[in-house]
């Protein structure tokens, strides 16, 4: 039985992406606001807390999420339209419906969870191409 490889410059390049994405996702450009409003914070909320442990256990998380996939995806009969799609079938199935229940028990609104969810299907996603290109 042949066994898959796993490429830690595409699990590295992968989950930069997805901390890239998080970061334009969330921005202002994009769905920053409703996020904000969805979360009843203020400009004042987001200077709370320590910006360095934010961002470095976010890049941490987004690397162990990246390996992960990347271990899903390892085998040898693994093709790029599989990568992606099994990705966006994480992102979409695990991740964002998984968030989805957790938020439904929280009260929170649909916006919340479709913000969060595309978020995390869209990511998953490009991890997903990422690594069954980086093969």
């Amino acid at each position: 039985m042949e066994t898959g490889t796993i490429n830690l410059w595409a699990i590295l390049a992968a989950a930069l992406a997805n901390f890239v994405i998080g970061g334009m996702w969330y921005s202002p450009a994009l769905f920053g606001k409703v996020w904000m409003r969805a979360n009843g914070f203020n400009d004042a909320d987001m200077k709370k807390g320590s910006p360095l442990l934010i961002f470095g256990m976010s890049f941490v998380f987004c690397l162990l999420m990246s390996a992960n996939l990347a271990g899903f995806l390892s085998g040898p009969e693994t093709t790029l339209g599989f990568a992606v799609a099994a990705g966006t079938a994480g992102g979409l199935g695990w991740a964002a419906l998984g968030l989805g229940v957790v938020a439904l028990f929280e009260r929170r609104s649909w916006r919340y969870i479709l913000v969060n969810g595309g978020y995390l299907t869209f990511s998953f996603a490009m991890m997903g191409l990422i690594l069954g290109a980086w093969r």
